[in-house]
């Protein structure tokens, strides 16, 4: 196995441990980079920045190869409103502080579902986005902004290469921002990454720019091709499918970018579920499907 392979998964942050229980969990997957909140994504309760036990955390992670931590921004921030100016301006407030708390736990990149028009339109919400983050992003700022490809649900936006290049395009700081590549999102979008991602990269770069991809969510996809469902499904059970997200995970081009998978938890009955990412880690490692895998999780537990 290859110690630069950078995989990893979407990891909780609870009391007590929080930031350094992030981590262990991280590091129980046999991973190599992860993922998480600040706090629940719905809402915006968060704790102080010294309750974290961001230290402890980053002490550990230097201790047992975890490379790097990615942040995901709340769901609720959406900066291509323009229908509602209170909700435009607690979207840029909460944001800023979202930056500033994912600085201080170390991470380089801010994943963040660029919005939704809300039936303003395409051009009408763009063009919030586009105001949102001039008014958010600062010339010091560190952390990159990594507006996240969407598969498009209702009235999102960052749905195309060619929407998120207009984004960046209008944003005056725009060395700020780069992108999140969601394999079930741009699959759902209509981007044949199952049958084509050479040819999806090269859309991608003549677009964008393939320097700007800095994180990807390795996710399978519930649903067929270009449904714009979003809804994601274990590695290797969905129409994506185990050998297109492996060649995407392995990916040369991709090969410093983190790789994280959202895979759903794989539910036993009614009150139990059991995290699969162990499993799904493992299984991109050795670069082979085990198409039992699940079901012996269910059995073993």
């Amino acid at each position: 196995m290859d110690e630069k392979f950078l995989i990893g998964s979407h990891v909780s942050m609870k009391a007590p441990k929080m930031f350094l229980g992030s981590a262990e969990e991280a590091t129980n997957n046999q991973e190599t980079t992860f993922m998480i909140y600040t706090g629940a994504p719905q809402n915006t309760k968060r704790k102080p920045l010294d309750e974290l036990k961001i230290d402890e955390g980053r002490n550990f992670m230097a201790t047992h190869d975890l490379q790097s931590v990615v942040v995901h921004a709340p769901y609720i921030i959406n900066l291509g409103n323009p229908k509602k100016p209170q909700s435009f301006h607690f979207a840029i407030d909460f944001l800023q502080q979202e930056i500033k708390r994912a600085t201080a736990l170390g991470a380089t990149q801010i994943v963040l579902h660029p919005g939704a028009h809300v039936g303003a339109g395409e051009k009408a919400g763009i063009q919030q986005i586009i105001k949102g983050l001039n008014e958010v992003i600062t010339k010091d700022q560190t952390i990159q902004i990594a507006l996240e490809t969407m598969a498009g649900k209702g009235t999102e936006l960052g749905t195309t290469f060619e929407q998120l290049a207009t984004i960046i395009a209008g944003v005056t700081e725009n060395d700020k921002l780069s992108v999140t590549f969601d394999t079930c999102h741009t699959y759902d979008a209509g981007y044949d990454v199952r049958n084509d991602f050479d040819g999806v990269m090269q859309h991608f770069d003549d677009t964008i720019g393939l320097d700007r991809l800095k994180v990807v969510h390795l996710n399978d996809d519930k649903n067929p091709f270009a449904s714009h469902k979003d809804r994601h499904e274990n590695i290797g059970m969905g129409t994506i499918g185990f050998a297109a997200l492996n060649y995407i995970a392995h990916y040369q081009a991709l090969a410093v970018v983190p790789k994280i998978m959202e895979t759903p938890a794989i539910k036993v009955d009614d009150t139990n579920k059991i995290d699969p990412h162990g499993i799904e880690v493992a299984m991109l490692k050795q670069q082979r499907f085990d198409e039992t895998a699940f079901a012996k999780l269910k059995n073993v537990n």
